[in-house]
């Protein structure tokens, strides 16, 4: 994206996290493809779409976002949005898949915000709600920022349960409401993040969704640069297995999006993102 080189934006972990998994025959790989600004108006603001695709966005809302505008940005924001549109594709066919990418959680109606230009999850289930029957829909949200612009995006709205476990002092620091919130003071650790995940996982699944995303950042880990919850690496892993045997114990299409990752250094990110996805295809 010709990023300057003191950007905080991880851009390296999405190469690195390839890597980590592409020797590994228990994965099937194909190219993002480009989201049509068809697909991103059914969640968008119109003006806004055009306004980014166009480059003619003001300083300000490419400040918020977080980037620099260029051709290169647009054509990665369409991949990453159409990434997550392939896998929930795929996840109809075959149960579940997921993206190298994505997790947009903080993209509005109207705007970017926090490196999130679109949000992939939202303009997922707006495509899921235009070209299928499926009306019920939950977000589980792991990242340690709160999905703030999905809880938005979705709030008021019967058929979308957002679930977020997130830090209280931590980025957005306006928070919105979700379905359920739940705010972990800095140091949690592994024992407290996971008796609270206990706690609330069971209401995504009460919701009967008929399809599942799991937003799953990995800037819980204490390694993160970013993150203040101080999670092991053998806690994200339990994270995750709570999660991914939730979801097949109730068997509704998953989609998996990688979401935050700010470790330094870097490697432990991919490392972490790379469990999750190994986790995926082992528990079923």
């Amino acid at each position: 994206m010709g990023l300057p080189a003191a950007h905080r934006f991880p851009a390296r972990k999405y190469r690195l996290l390839r890597e980590c998994l592409e020797g590994d025959s228990r994965f099937d790989f194909w190219p993002a493809p480009l989201a049509e600004r068809g697909q991103l108006v059914l969640a968008h603001d119109p003006a806004y779409v055009d306004g980014f695709l166009e480059g003619t966005l003001d300083a300000g809302a490419m400040r918020r976002i977080g980037f620099p505008w260029s051709p290169a940005l647009v054509r990665r924001t369409l991949a990453s949005a159409g990434g997550t549109l392939a896998a929930t594709e795929t996840a109809l066919r075959d149960g579940q898949a997921g993206t190298l990418a994505g997790g947009t959680h903080h993209a509005f109606y109207g705007e970017g915000s926090g490196f999130c230009v679109f949000n992939d999850i939202a303009i997922a289930i707006a495509y899921l709600r235009a070209e299928t029957a499926l009306r019920r829909f939950a977000v589980i949200d792991l990242d340690v920022h709160q999905g703030d612009g999905t809880a938005q995006m979705f709030a008021g709205d019967a058929g979308v349960f957002t679930l977020s476990l997130h830090g209280r002092n931590n980025f957005p620091f306006r928070k919105q409401a979700s379905t359920v919130d739940v705010a972990l003071d800095d140091h949690t650790g592994d024992d407290e993040y996971l008796a609270a995940l206990n706690e609330v996982l069971p209401r995504a699944f009460a919701f009967a969704p008929e399809f599942v995303f799991y937003q799953a950042g990995v800037d819980p880990l204490r390694e993160d640069t970013l993150g203040k919850l101080d999670l092991t690496m053998a806690g994200l892993a339990e994270r995750d297995r709570r999660v991914f045997r939730a979801a097949r114990a109730h068997g509704a299409p998953l989609v998996i999006t990688i979401g935050g990752g700010y470790a330094d250094p870097i490697e432990c990110t991919a490392a972490a993102h790379a469990q999750t996805y190994r986790l995926a295809v082992e528990i079923v």
